[in-house]
């Protein structure tokens, strides 16, 4: 087993992605850990529970939050965006992931990420702020405009975290996935560019 220790660095602001509502976010982590193939215990999602910050607006979203209020990742959201780039890299010939076809299980059986809540480290001086914007969709009755609105951490912000492979998951991969970053990244609306990273990552003495 091979393991690093890696470093996310965020290039445009990342949107925190908690429903702040915790009847919502019961759902919410159901829905997820069903989409993911995630085997939640009572435990781990009372643990979950536990870090959502209460706010009665449905419409807001945030981060998870450590005991001193320090925003923060779970290591579900990294495995995530680890599937999220070999999924599109798998399309680019000549890529490390053009060669790899089970992939999700791979992340999933094969990649280990560490701690389980990931601090967001904020740049000195740097504060968190709220992003208010527009959804548009269309229903039944026509088009209907909502207003989402979003913690966010600035740019420079960043995370550190370790993580664990087994062979099938090479060096080689681990740096195209995480490469991949700097045009999708993490958070809400990263579509939109939104939470792009930067990373650096070396591998631990064993």
């Amino acid at each position: 087993m091979d393991t690093y220790s890696v470093t996310l660095t965020f290039m445009e602001p990342v949107l925190g992605t908690v429903p702040k509502n915790k009847e919502l976010y019961d759902d919410y982590i159901l829905a997820k850990a069903e989409r993911e193939g995630i085997d939640l215990s009572d435990d781990e999602k009372e643990q979950e529970l536990s870090t959502v910050k209460e706010l009665a607006d449905k419409r807001w979203t945030g981060f998870h939050t450590l005991d001193d209020g320090t925003p923060a990742i779970y290591d579900y959201a990294i495995r995530g965006f680890l599937k999220s780039a070999a999924y599109a890299m798998r399309k680019v010939p000549g890529s490390v992931s053009h060669g790899i076809r089970a992939y999700k299980k791979i992340i999933d059986t094969m990649v280990f990420v560490y701690p389980r809540l990931i601090p967001l480290v904020l740049p000195d001086g740097g504060e968190m702020g709220v992003l208010e914007r527009p959804l548009r969709a269309q229903t039944a009755q026509g088009e209907r405009v909502a207003l989402a609105i979003s913690d966010t951490c600035p740019v420079g912000t960043t995370m550190t975290f370790t993580v664990e492979v087994l062979a099938v998951a090479t060096e080689a991969w681990l740096h195209e996935l995480f490469s991949y970053g700097k045009r999708v990244g993490l958070g809400q609306w990263r579509s939109g560019s939104w939470g792009r990273v930067s990373y650096e990552m070396r591998r631990l003495d064993k």
